[in-house]
């Protein structure tokens, strides 16, 4: 498979042959389905907790005597039948949903991930990116000029992922406030964060640390 390489300026640079560990591992649904609905469930914030009878406040008392009262008998207010009372088993924050996921399994659906994005036209790669000023007038000017080529038309209207290794905080800092644009760790990326974005745009020098992530043999 052949990828473009563009500059900042929007021009493409040359036409590269895209790496196989990345851009050309084959397609399989079920298991990267798997991995993907695995990693949304290890994101997931459990915050529903209904509080049961011995969580709610007050209730310490008898409400009445046991016997000769001709009402029915009750031990605490705070039974489940007694408005305000505990909720009989209500949701509570104690639930896990983590799943496991082998590193090999994460690896191997990144590349997916990733050569999917690259058939479909979605990978974006820059033959340098550097914001000096960290400015974001600055870095929309390079998604302006980017989106000037015919075949990256769709830039301007497509949620955007920005890979970058860590440290490039000037970079970081001009592009994380432009809308509908993400920067994400290339250490630290998912197959599910790259599936949930329109375009992925990877600078040359961020090709090789995904490479020794994906090179895992399978």
């Amino acid at each position: 498979m052949k990828l473009q390489v563009f500059n900042q300026e929007g021009k493409e640079v040359e036409t590269i042959e895209a790496s196989k560990a990345l851009f050309e591992v084959p397609m399989n649904k079920d298991f990267l389905h798997q991995v993907v609905t695995s990693q949304s469930a290890n994101r997931r914030v459990v915050r529903a907790h209904a509080k049961d009878r011995a969580e709610v406040r007050g209730g310490g008392k008898k409400p009445w005597r046991q016997k000769g009262t001709g009402r029915a008998r009750h031990g605490s207010i705070r039974s489940p039948i007694w408005k305000g009372g505990g909720v009989t088993h209500g949701p509570t924050k104690e639930r896990n949903f983590s799943k496991k996921i082998n590193k090999k399994a994460a690896a191997k659906a990144l590349a997916m991930a990733l050569s999917a994005k690259a058939r479909d036209a979605e990978v974006v790669l820059l033959d340098r990116l550097l914001i000096a000023s960290g400015k974001t007038k600055d870095a929309s000017a390079v998604l302006k000029n980017l989106s000037r080529q015919k075949t990256l038309a769709s830039l301007s209207e497509k949620t955007k992922m920005l890979l970058l290794p860590d440290g490039n905080a000037m970079e970081v800092r001009a592009f994380r406030n432009i809308d509908r644009m993400v920067v994400c760790s290339s250490a630290k990326v998912t197959a599910r964060e790259i599936l949930s974005h329109g375009m992925v745009i990877i600078p040359q020098f961020v090709i090789a640390a995904l490479e020794k992530r994906v090179s895992v043999k399978f």
